[in-house]
């Protein structure tokens, strides 16, 4: 071989690039160091873009959401050891949410393994158990494993590919021309038995109070047209999980969202796509459900079925985008009758539980509360974007910000809406916002939704804790140029939130000074932190809002603005109470 032969031999790194241009990768999470840098460089040559953060912990959610987003195993690329660590929140994320992400680490060199090398972390050994996979290839196989990483997160029910890179394979020089890379396509779609289909639909039809559950497992499969066409063709009522919303219209006539007690309490047979059985639908258990309901659930994991109070015999394991129009077929003709009495039910508490919303929303306080604050939101939002134009990403995270705002905010288009998932995770807000910029605004998207094709405004929805856990991310939005519009709704403390005025405050500094067992309490914040620095130190735009009237013009302005906008809204803090995420009250049996 010639010295000119060998100068011109790739690296690892530029053969790792190639083989992710190559699988269709467009966009890299990440936060580089020794060795990964040469392959974020190799990425960025070949027109990867490459969105550098601040944290791997926020990178590797954001991997997650674009995964969610796109339907395509979301890329995140971070250091060995620390590095790895920082970002095994984003695996817990991917695994529990079943979103696919593709996570490349660096390591240290194979051959000091052992002799405590910088940075050295048995990452294969500590990943295993918490990954779909977990491999290191050679210089020689680099291009077959990260294919196989890539498939393996992303085929069946989806979670994190694993890929551990040495630094002399990232480093070192290939013997030989590498083999091209496949690109993997979508996985094959898997149907369910005609005979266990037509029991369902014998279920369905002869319910006296059907329902359909349409959960964040729809979203991520695309599902909308099928399950529109049931819904549409059958008028069985239906119930979108936080993140099912928008699959179908939350205007939709069949919703029942605003009657969701009553519609989970009346129901007899319930066909469950794509969500699963746990705290979030109250384990399918009394109280809040009836006791014999029949849970027939539709899921791409077979250990799914069953789960919990579902309906072992009657689950379905399929693609949904295969059972639904399965179904559909089978029930072809048939409808459910809109004069029934669960539908007069569920009419009565849609017009009592609006009606009590939209007065708690026009109840003015000042400081401004939770409801109060989202309509003018909302109001302000909707003169400038109707909801129909599916313009609008919502992601909110934090108790009473998510709880409250996720029935404030209509969506009418399928994953325009994200939150803290299954895990109730708090941290995730800013990397899914960055995420869903780069899914919806980058130049030859990998997703869209809804009928318009112009770009979409990221509106993130943040309680003052939440907001802490990644606040520095405002300056990656600003470095790439990311005009999303953050609120933070600050009540100085988690949950309840805090005042400097409150009697038990108050209370608590004085034995504090009498050296007496007192100061803050253990959910107490920071008293009215300003915020909306973070914004403009880096470039961008902060408004510090108390009334209605500074709140609506900071949405406005801050919806137009073209630099990533952080309003920090003081709002009441509550008084103490149990601290409990809305869904779990009374879900105990009694």
């Amino acid at each position: 071989m010639t010295a000119e032969a060998i100068i011109l031999r790739p690296t690892g790194a530029a053969l790792i690039a190639r083989a992710l241009q190559q699988l269709g990768v467009k966009v890299i999470f990440g936060l580089v160091g020794i060795p990964v840098v040469q392959i974020a460089e190799e990425a960025i040559a070949l027109g990867i873009r490459f969105i550098a953060f601040r944290n791997e912990q926020a990178a590797s959610y954001a991997a997650t959401a674009y995964g969610y987003l796109t339907g395509r195993p979301g890329v995140c690329l971070v250091v060995g050891g620390p590095g790895v660590l920082h970002a095994m929140p984003g695996i817990g994320n991917s695994s529990i949410n079943a979103f696919p992400m593709l996570l490349l680490a660096g390591s240290c060199e194979t051959h000091l393994v052992t002799k405590g090398a910088f940075q050295e972390l048995d990452s294969i050994s500590l990943l295993t158990p918490h990954t779909k996979i977990a491999v290191r290839p050679s210089l020689d196989s680099i291009s077959q494993l990260l294919t196989h990483a890539y498939r393996s997160s992303w085929y069946g029910r989806a979670g994190t590919g694993f890929v551990d890179l040495p630094a002399d394979v990232i480093q070192g020089k290939a013997e030989e021309a590498a083999s091209e890379t496949r690109i993997v396509p979508v996985a094959p779609r898997a149907g369910s038995d005609p005979e266990k289909l037509a029991k369902v639909a014998k279920l369905l039809m002869s319910a006296q109070a059907p329902l359909v559950v349409v959960g964040k497992g729809a979203a991520y499969a695309q599902a909308e047209t099928a399950i529109r066409q049931l819904i549409d063709q059958t008028d069985i009522p239906f119930l979108p999980t936080p993140m099912g919303k928008g699959v179908l219209p939350d205007s939709h006539p069949s919703n029942t969202s605003s009657a969701r007690s009553t519609a989970l309490k009346g129901a007899d047979v319930v066909l469950i796509l794509g969500a699963r059985i746990n705290w979030i639908l109250h384990f399918g258990d009394e109280p809040k459900w009836s006791s014999n309901v029949k849970l027939i659930q539709v899921d791409i994991s077979a250990e799914e079925i069953g789960k919990n109070n579902g309906d072992a015999e009657h689950g379905i394991v399929g693609d949904i985008n295969v059972v639904v129009p399965q179904l559909t077929a089978l029930l072809q003709g048939w409808k459910y009758d809109t004069a029934s009495l669960y539908i007069q039910a569920l009419q009565v508490s849609k017009l009592k539980n609006e009606a009590n919303a939209a007065k708690t929303a026009k109840i003015e306080k000042s400081p401004m509360g939770y409801h109060q604050v989202f309509d003018i939101i909302k109001n302000t939002l909707h003169r400038l974007s109707p909801p129909e134009d599916g313009n609008v990403v919502y992601v909110s995270e934090g108790a009473n910000t998510m709880d409250i705002s996720r029935s404030v905010f209509p969506v009418e288009h399928p994953r325009l809406r994200m939150d803290a998932g299954t895990h109730a995770t708090m941290g995730v807000g800013l990397g899914y916002a960055i995420a869903a910029h780069a899914a919806y605004n980058y130049p030859n998207p990998e997703a869209r939704t809804g009928p318009s094709t112009s770009s979409k405004k990221v509106v993130c929805l943040e309680g003052d804790s939440a907001f802490g856990f990644s606040m520095a991310e405002v300056e990656t939005m600003a470095r790439y140029n990311m005009d999303i519009l953050v609120f933070v709704v600050n009540n100085g403390g988690i949950y309840h939130g805090d005042s400097k005025d409150s009697d038990e405050w108050l209370k608590l500094q004085e034995n504090t000074k009498q050296g007496q067992n007192g100061g803050l309490r253990s959910t107490s914040l920071g008293w009215e932190v300003g915020y909306e620095k973070m914004a403009e130190m880096c470039g961008g735009k902060g408004f510090l809002v108390r009334t209605p009237e500074e709140l609506a013009t900071a949405t406005e302005e801050g919806f137009k603005a073209t630099v990533p906008v952080v309003v920090n809204i003081i709002i009441e803090s509550g008084s103490a109470k149990k601290l409990e995420f809305a869904w779990q009250k009374s879900g105990a049996k009694k």
